[in-house]
């Protein structure tokens, strides 16, 4: 299969974004299956979860942005994984508050027919992933400060105890 293929690994993750876009279901995209995950921005769901959260998801939220820029779709017989680079935003209609997020996505897909593998199945997700970008650089932001500040510390101390030995040292003659 070649991406641009209807039936593709790639067309699939396209038609997820597009659905996403849309407010339409987004739950048949997974597979029904009891070791199915998906992470979100802010949870962990498994499961039968998956479905449920994919549907709440859908009711409380409008408005969505999915703007994909980096994806990459490898297969392999019935299966296949993808990474992207998304902004993504939409509406929580509950809250009346307008989220925006450059993210990262990943993900497993298999090839499914009836719940079972099969090679020619429809494209199901079995795992996704997607965190927001601005995770690492905060990271990356906090660990440096945290190690700028335990440097400084450092400095401070090995100050402290050079100025103490000079006295010591001053003291003894």
């Amino acid at each position: 299969m070649h991406e641009g293929d209807a039936d593709s690994a790639a067309a699939t993750v396209r038609r997820y974004f597009e659905s996403l876009r849309n407010a339409e279901p987004l739950a048949p995209f997974f597979a029904d299956d009891p070791d199915v995950v998906k992470y979100g921005l802010s949870e962990r769901l498994v499961g039968d979860e998956v479905q449920t959260g994919l549907r709440e998801q859908t009711e409380t939220t409008r408005d969505w942005a999915v703007e994909s820029r980096a994806l990459r779709v490898t297969e392999r017989d019935a299966h296949a994984w993808f990474s992207d680079q998304v902004f993504m935003g939409w509406t929580d209609v509950e809250r009346r508050i307008r989220y925006e997020f450059e993210t990262r996505w990943s993900g497993t897909l298999e090839r499914r027919t009836g719940g079972e593998v099969d090679p020619d199945g429809e494209w199901r997700f079995v795992g996704m992933h997607v965190s927001r970008e601005a995770e690492r650089s905060e990271a990356s932001e906090r660990a440096s400060g945290v190690l700028a500040s335990e440097a400084s510390q450092r400095s401070e101390d090995e100050r402290s105890e050079s100025s103490g030995d000079a006295a010591s040292n001053e003291e003894a003659l």
